[in-house]
């Protein structure tokens, strides 16, 4: 077997540990290879998010939720140990590292796995080049072709397409023009570009635009920074974990639901937080009001009480957060379109809480907020380079700014450009299709795609915790051939 794994991000790492945890009895000794595609050295493991940085620049979830070990919740803060203390955001309880020292965990299990595969009889080897093309090898199609850049050529058995997602969009036409920043990260280089005394517009209000506002703050901006997006709303504020595992929202139950009656609606998902919250004891209806408030209530008002709430005993939130990118990804290929639409028409909402902000940095949001140093704005509508400066057209007026940093994440199942010329191989080779949604299926067993290109998914980026679980069924798929 010789495993092509096109991709050097947090995708590939997840999956060489998964490949190293065959039993070598199993596989056998010497068994073939496994050659690590990577476009860049200097992104190797890290992939664009978990580069070196600014420290400021923070993990967003607690460590339960950042293992590349699909099943083992405990991987990731073994692998923190004492470090953790350091690092411990107290209103979590939980430690949030910067993102570098997050991407010092993806390198040494990358390089632990492949240690172990080479003790396991596999030779392994890491190709640093961008690759261009998988085709069939002949007519007969037994293998595979990996292309590279100067028609370099290497031979596989299967393809596991690892390659990550989109890069921000452009919405406005604004790319290459003096004070735009199309791209945040690394926000260490990126923000150095900004005058510290600026007005800086940020495109967007998710979590990259916290991060943008954080990473200004921790530089010592001070001048006026307004995040501005269409709808307002900001992401939800983590809660402290209870350490509580949900009993009904849970795959299996989805999958005895689907097993039972041939289809799962979005209705039977409620049911199960139903069911969920009246074990606790809880008002659903209270939960639902809380969620849908989430698009209407003020958002400045909204933050301030979720960081009173971070220690709120009610399970709703956590559950509903807990879940989304557990059983959600599961759930979602199961749903009816008519249920998958209307939950694309509230997506702002379901982003909001599947993707919460961990507590410091909404502490630090909300100082520069209550400072009036940072604002809110909705409805933005259009923003233009006027006489070295940046005009923007909202719903209350007009505004202006020295600098926009372009906080705005990838559309689902983005292909990254510099993957186009690979997918445009596989679908040519009928290898791969073109997923309706975005995104591509595997059209033959001997491709697979882990991560958010994977079509058919959700408009939820891929958690850490997903992308382990794909990168898992995967290397069981594998195993079984």
């Amino acid at each position: 077997m010789d495993i092509a794994i096109v991709g050097g991000g947090a995708a590939a790492v997840s999956l060489l540990d998964a490949l190293a945890g065959w039993e070598s009895k199993a596989v056998g000794r010497g068994s073939g290879t496994v050659t690590v595609f990577a476009a860049s050295e200097a992104h190797l493991w890290r992939g664009r998010p978990y580069g070196p940085d600014l420290n400021a620049v923070l993990v967003n979830a607690p460590p339960a939720l950042m293992s590349v070990r699909g099943g083992d919740f405990g991987h990731y803060a073994a692998w923190l140990g004492e470090r953790g203390a350091d690092h411990l955001d107290k209103r979590l309880g939980q430690p949030l590292v910067p993102r570098a020292l997050y991407g010092d965990y993806l390198a040494h299990t990358a390089e632990k796995a492949l240690a172990a595969l080479e003790e396991q009889g596999w030779t392994t080897t890491v190709v640093v080049a961008h690759v261009t093309e998988v085709v069939r090898g002949n007519r007969a199609g037994n293998h595979l072709v990996v292309r590279t850049e100067g028609e370099r050529e290497y031979q596989a058995t299967h393809v596991m397409v690892c390659v990550g997602g989109g890069t921000p969009p452009d919405l406005y036409g604004l790319s290459g023009t003096p004070g735009f920043v199309a791209d945040p990260y690394p926000l260490a280089d990126t923000l150095g570009r900004i005058p510290d005394g600026g007005d800086v517009a940020v495109i967007g209000s998710g979590l990259t635009a916290v991060d943008a506002v954080v990473a200004l703050a921790a530089r010592g901006h001070t001048g006026r920074i307004t995040l501005m997006s269409r709808s307002g709303v900001l992401p939800n504020v983590w809660q402290r974990p209870d350490g509580r595992r949900p009993r009904h929202v849970t795959i299996e139950r989805v999958a005895a639901l689907h097993q039972a009656s041939g289809s799962v609606a979005f209705g039977d998902l409620v049911n199960l937080v139903r069911a969920e919250l009246a074990d606790a004891g809880e008002d659903f209806d209270e939960l639902t009001a809380e969620l849908l408030g989430t698009g209407t209530e003020n958002p400045v008002g909204r933050l301030r009480r979720q960081l009173d709430a971070v220690d709120d005993p009610r399970i709703g939130r956590r559950v509903v957060q807990q879940t989304a990118h557990s059983v959600g990804p599961y759930a979602w290929r199961l749903l009816p379109e008519a249920d998958r639409a209307w939950l694309r028409r509230h997506s702002r909402v379901v982003g909001s809480v599947a993707s919460p902000m961990v507590p410091v940095n909404a502490a630090v949001l909300m100082r520069l907020l209550d400072s009036g140093q940072v604002s809110v704005t909705a409805g933005v509508r259009a923003i233009e380079p006027v006489n070295g400066r940046f005009r923007v057209h909202h719903a209350e007026g007009e505004q202006t700014a020295e600098s926009v940093v372009n906080a705005v994440n990838a559309p689902p199942q983005a292909v990254p450009a510099a993957a186009r010329s690979l997918l445009k191989s596989l679908v040519g080779a009928g290898l791969a299709t073109r997923h309706p949604s975005g995104g591509v299926l595997s059209a033959d067993p001997r491709v697979h795609v882990v991560g958010d290109l994977a079509g058919g998914g959700s408009f939820i980026t891929s958690s850490i915790a997903g992308l382990a679980a794909q990168a898992s069924r995967s290397a069981e798929a594998l195993r079984a051939t």
